[in-house]
């Protein structure tokens, strides 16, 4: 995530930036192409990868696999602020994309067969060879929205009590029904593929942030997770922003839902730290 967030306090709302995992797939058949790669280069020629020094932020990255990229927006107060900003991030993907012939689809899961092969970086390298097939097949798209926290400490005491609500977000996004060209039987089968990592899921409740920090730090040192960022929870405080980062969601076919799904996660954050502050 390279936007950058500013803290809120009691009298401001909240900021609510989103990212949003695209799978790139074939103009003409919709099947699953490797060009994300190839994708980044034009949309690193139009200056569309890297956030400027001084600005609201806004990015096209890349992710684990050469059939997607990942889009995520500036924070922004008012929702409809938000949806212009991920209908903008969206367009600057596509327009990218289809340089080389390929579209953007926001599925969270390919309705297609594939043979995913992972994108060219070190990191993504190591995760494949230590998790296997795990690393290997995973091409599913989620929608993480970040809500502005004062603290550590209040990113924990929301996320201690809004766990019992993601799976209402989930539920609301889901679009994954698909896995290798057939019907899975679930709304959301990304749900069900993201659970083969073994930090993936909800998380116990930690009390405070010096609780949650010493708890990433003796799952790291198990030497399961290559690292910190590997802690695949539903929810999580953000490592490089002023944030608490809910992850459970699919990507939304409509960017409207998208909106939806930022709103309910600014709310619930927004009630769990007043809960939290008021004991």
């Amino acid at each position: 995530m390279k936007s950058h967030y500013s803290s809120s306090t009691h009298h401001q709302v909240r900021t609510v930036g989103v990212e949003e995992e695209l799978l790139l797939v074939d103009a003409e058949t919709g099947a699953p192409r490797s060009v994300a790669s190839e994708v980044l280069r034009v949309a690193r020629r139009h200056g569309d990868t890297e956030v400027a020094a001084g600005e609201a932020g806004g990015s096209v990255g890349p992710e684990l696999q050469e059939q997607q990229v990942e889009t995520d927006t500036p924070a922004e107060e008012y929702l409809g602020i938000l949806e212009q900003d991920l209908r903008r991030w969206r367009d600057k993907a596509r327009a990218a994309a289809s340089e080389a012939g390929a579209l953007i689809l926001a599925s969270g899961t390919t309705p297609l067969p594939v043979w995913p092969q992972t994108f060219d970086d070190e990191r993504y390298a190591a995760m494949a060879e230590r998790f296997g097939l795990t690393a290997s097949e995973q091409l599913t798209c989620g929608c993480h929205v970040h809500v502005s926290v004062e603290s550590d400490d209040e990113a924990v005491g929301a996320l201690d009590r809004i766990r019992a609500w993601l799976p209402v977000l989930l539920a609301v996004s889901a679009n994954s029904p698909f896995w290798q060209g057939g019907d899975s039987g679930y709304a959301s089968y990304r749900s069900q593929v993201m659970t083969r990592w073994p930090t993936n899921g909800p998380t116990e409740i930690f009390g405070s942030g010096q609780a949650y920090v010493d708890h990433l730090r003796l799952l790291v040192d198990t030497g399961v997770p290559l690292d910190e960022g590997m802690a695949y929870f539903d929810a999580r405080p953000s490592r490089n922003y002023p944030t608490l980062e809910i992850r459970v969601a699919d990507v939304c076919l409509d960017p409207r839902d998208a909106v939806l799904v930022a709103a309910l996660a600014r709310a619930l954050v927004e009630t769990g730290a007043r809960e939290w502050a008021e004991g």
